[in-house]
């Protein structure tokens, strides 16, 4: 039915008369609850969870009461943000418990379905726009649109440097490695968590600080002091001396950077790629990850991420990428659709000593969708742990 109505009205359509006016009613019911809240949205292609959790750290580490939203730390959510009915009930229970700051990790997606309409943002965060969503917007342009409307109305609007043509109400604090207000080169942030990326994700989480009057030394002791989340850069102990590494990054510009990280910490040995794609998502980001898989790691194993019944057409998007970039099947390109068989086949057989085997799709997600019509259970942490076990 979901699929026949999408067919039949545009997406506007249903997004102001479906969307908005569940939005408008789940205010009501709930009182408008983030009246009373400081309240920061972080948006971006990659880096949201990363940053809305350092930003939360600071926050604890100044003594403020706050909650938050996220991908990895929202109770009973399984989508990044949710539908504007648990947005307002978990908003009001914040509220109701005395606390004072909100700390959200909005979409594209939600951002142009107005599952937040109702909630004024006192600071919006930008971390960075690149490749992505274009099944859902169309153009790159579209989303860029979409992602800025988080900043429009804002006190206070941070933003990656990198982003030309920002337009706020409120102040605008730029953010970046070289350049902007906040920037590695003056401030040298020395993090425990690996990635030219985290120092950004690091940058805007002092910026947000900064807006919100929080002395920069709690702030800098916290980001300092952040050792990660699940899912993101997480390492898994072994005894066979390699490095084993599982992360989220499901998008080109998040799949490059977690590869440049890791290249970045590997002082010898071999650097094995398991990546993948989903299915009913952007299809123009295969080809990318391929191809950037292929330049930044010596062997790329390509499996399954939520391929939704489309696994083989996935995979050959994929590998059309990493031939372009010198990909040999079977020599250090290879596809085997089980997940955990490619991990197996990463670890066990292709693996050697002192060698980092990346894994990257699944982060910290609990489930997998195969066919397109079920999710089933699913943990890249306890797969790799079975891997290894068998060895």
């Amino acid at each position: 039915m979901k699929k026949l109505i999408k067919d039949i009205l545009s997406q506007e359509v249903i997004n102001n008369f479906y969307h908005l006016p569940k939005a408008i009613l789940a205010n009501i019911i709930y009182g408008f609850p983030t009246r009373g809240l400081t309240v920061i949205g972080v948006t971006g292609t990659d880096g949201k969870t990363t940053t809305v959790n350092m930003i939360y750290q600071i926050l604890l580490a100044a003594g403020k009461k706050v909650s938050v939203v996220s991908t990895i730390n929202a109770p009973g959510f399984h989508i990044t943000s949710p539908d504007s009915f648990a947005v307002q009930r978990f908003a009001r229970q914040a509220a109701s418990s005395g606390d004072e700051y909100l700390v959200l990790e909005v979409t594209s997606h939600a951002l142009d379905q107005y599952r937040y309409w109702g909630i004024k943002f006192d600071i919006g965060v930008i971390t960075n726009i690149t490749h992505e969503h274009l099944d859902y917007h169309k153009t790159f342009d579209n989303y860029l649109k979409t992602k800025l409307k988080l900043i429009r109305n804002v006190r206070f609007a941070v933003v990656n440097q990198n982003i030309k043509d920002v337009s706020s109400e409120g102040k605008i604090i730029t953010f970046g490695l070289d350049k902007g207000d906040f920037n590695q080169e003056q401030i040298k942030l020395k993090l425990k968590v690996p990635g030219d990326y985290n120092i950004e994700n690091a940058l805007t989480s002092l910026a947000v600080a900064f807006a919100l009057g929080i002395d920069k030394k709690i702030a800098q002791d916290a980001l300092e002091s952040f050792t990660g989340i699940k899912g993101r850069m997480e390492e898994v102990q072994n005894n066979k001396d390699i490095k084993i590494i599982i992360d989220f990054a499901h998008t080109p510009g998040g799949l490059e950077q977690a590869l440049k990280a890791l290249r970045c910490q590997m002082r010898s040995g071999r650097l094995i790629a398991v990546i993948g794609a989903e299915g009913d998502r952007d299809i123009e980001k295969r080809f990318m990850m391929g191809e950037i898989a292929q330049r930044f790691a010596n062997y790329v194993i390509v499996t399954a991420v939520d391929p939704r019944g489309y696994l083989d057409i996935i995979n050959r998007q994929i590998a059309d990428g990493a031939t372009k970039a010198g990909a040999k099947r079977d020599q250090n390109f290879f596809v085997i659709d089980d997940r955990e068989k490619a991990f197996d086949f990463a670890i066990n057989k292709l693996s050697k000593y002192g060698d980092t085997v990346g894994i990257f799709g699944k982060g910290h997600e609990t489930s997998m969708n195969l066919d397109g019509k079920r999710e089933i259970p699913w943990s890249d942490l306890e797969a790799v742990r079975n891997v290894l076990a068998s060895s």
